[in-house]
């Protein structure tokens, strides 16, 4: 796992960088048929084709795989096939077979290599790439792909480079130290895999080019003080402009330091200690 950089033939190449893919089994290989769906596109419009999401659209044709998030197949030992490429996601994923000719896909946690044997429930070993409660996993160990309510499948820490760490147990209820920073508390028979999300050096690469975003599926993204005060409250006045106000979106929510949770929201009382606000925080 690591990041090559081309000879600089042209302005693209001498920016741009890409990872090396050193941990994918065999790159010829096709996805298991078996756990594929297509993947439309759909420009950032819902059902009624207005833009919900603006500066999408395009792209490279995809194929959604289908992952395992749960890992609610308990007490049976899988065989991990192959480590493969998603484009859906900045993360490696497994392909594994149970000894039952299962087959699923999994995230790919860090030093999870193709030939290993994985397992999840209960009785599972706290080991890399194997899934199971939080009640039965030591105190300090890192983990990911990290359930909210037990049952639902993984939902935190789950993109490259990602860990979270247990730190406290007490009755009925698990502490855990998120990577922003927050400590939140979730149910003890919430499960999470053992270790770190591969391909941490994702956040290192540089895209280079305008058209490799493009690529992407994403379009170029306009400033709000270029565009006319019909398409943005940031827009018009006479030559250039700072904006005149903070920083928003066209419907006038806040950009940059507002904040947009519910102030009533039922999991606000699982978070203990909140993250550490960001650069655009100005502390009272």
């Amino acid at each position: 796992m690591g990041i090559r950089y081309y000879k600089p033939t042209t302005a693209g190449r001498r920016q741009g960088s890409v990872s090396d893919f050193v941990e994918i089994t065999d790159r010829h290989k096709q996805p298991e048929k078996t756990l594929l769906l297509p993947k439309p596109k759909k420009g950032g419009r819902n059902h009624h084709g207005f833009t919900c999401t603006r500066f999408r659209g395009g792209g490279h044709k995809r194929m959604y795989r289908l992952i395992d998030f749960k890992r609610d197949k308990d007490n049976v030992w899988a065989n991990v096939v192959a480590i493969e490429y998603d484009p859906n996601r900045s993360s490696r994923i497994a392909l594994i077979q149970y000894e039952d000719g299962h087959k699923a896909y999994i995230l790919a946690p860090e030093g999870l290599k193709a030939g290993d044997k994985v397992m999840s429930g209960e009785g599972a070993e706290p080991k890399v790439g194997n899934c199971l409660p939080l009640k039965n996993i030591p105190l300090g160990m890192t983990v990911h792909n990290l359930e909210m309510q037990p049952g639902r499948g993984g939902q935190l820490c789950r993109s490259a480079g990602t860990s979270a760490t247990l730190t406290a147990r007490e009755s009925r209820w698990a502490q855990i130290t998120l990577p922003s920073g927050e400590v939140r508390r979730v149910s003890s028979d919430c499960r999470a895999t053992i270790g770190a999300i591969g391909n941490a050096d994702h956040m290192n690469i540089s895209i280079g080019k305008a058209g490799r975003k493009r690529w992407m599926g994403r379009r170029p993204h306009n400033r709000g003080t270029s565009m006319n005060p019909v398409s943005h409250p940031m827009g018009g006045g006479e030559g250039r402009t700072s904006g005149g106000r903070h920083p928003c979106s066209p419907t006038g929510v806040l950009a940059k330091g507002g904040k947009t949770r519910k102030k009533r929201k039922p999991s606000n009382a699982a978070i203990l200690r909140r993250r550490r606000p960001g650069p655009h925080f100005a502390p009272k």
